[in-house]
């Protein structure tokens, strides 16, 4: 894996990283640090990516175990150390997992497998923090049925 990450001027903290696949992605700092705020942290990034290697797990590993998975969203939460270097000491992920009849065990293993084996970023941030989880179930049925419910009184 290759990335390249350039400063983007003399004014400002801003930088522009470019994937090995071919993508960019703008960053900043905060205005207190020199930044301008006109794109996201360089640390709310391994936030953000850690959300995303880990839902990409739980999708995936629901799909292998034939749930019908509609949708995931996790929401992380984090706290980091107060001196440097200001590693994050606690996250937490909510994941909210849509789909039609679900299983609660399934969900929570696929969870469970994606902090414990699949996930990297989650893993490499287990050395400084604690990581915990919880989850929540929507089943997309029952959204379905509300919803015509709703349109049928009116």
């Amino acid at each position: 894996m290759e990335a390249k990450v350039s400063w983007t001027g003399v004014s400002g903290m801003g930088f522009l990283a470019q994937t090995g696949s071919g993508h960019a992605v703008m960053m900043d700092g905060a205005p207190e640090g020199g930044g301008h705020n006109l794109a996201p942290r360089p640390m709310e990034m391994v936030l953000i990516g850690t959300g995303a290697c880990s839902a990409y797990d739980v999708v995936l590993i629901l799909r292998k175990g034939k749930q019908d998975v509609r949708g995931c969203e996790v929401k992380l939460s984090a706290d980091r150390a107060e001196t440097e270097p200001k590693v994050f000491t606690k996250v937490h992920f909510h994941f909210v997992v849509t789909g039609r009849n679900l299983k609660p065990n399934l969900v929570e293993r696929a969870i469970s497998l994606s902090h414990e084996k699949y996930c990297s970023a989650s893993i490499m941030i287990a050395k400084t923090a604690a990581i915990t989880h919880s989850y929540e179930i929507i089943d997309d049925l029952a959204l379905a049925s509300e919803h015509a419910a709703k349109e049928a009184s009116n």
